[in-house]
């Protein structure tokens, strides 16, 4: 079978609009002042949290 109507251009649109990138949320890292993943450890210096450090981390540098 083949489609009765040709889709238009604006209704293809419309299904794709949530097809999107969107830019990477980032914070400032209390510790070092790098930007970080909010919620995620700082991938400069390891710090997640007042009091919690991951144990044996090294930069990538």
């Amino acid at each position: 079978m083949n489609p009765v109507m040709k889709t238009s251009p604006g209704r293809t649109r419309r299904r794709r609009n949530h097809q999107a990138l969107r830019a990477a949320h980032t914070v400032t890292c209390p510790n070092c002042g790098a930007t970080k993943r909010p919620h995620h450890a700082c991938s400069s210096c390891g710090y997640v949290r007042p009091g919690l450090q991951l144990k044996g981390f090294q930069a990538n540098a």
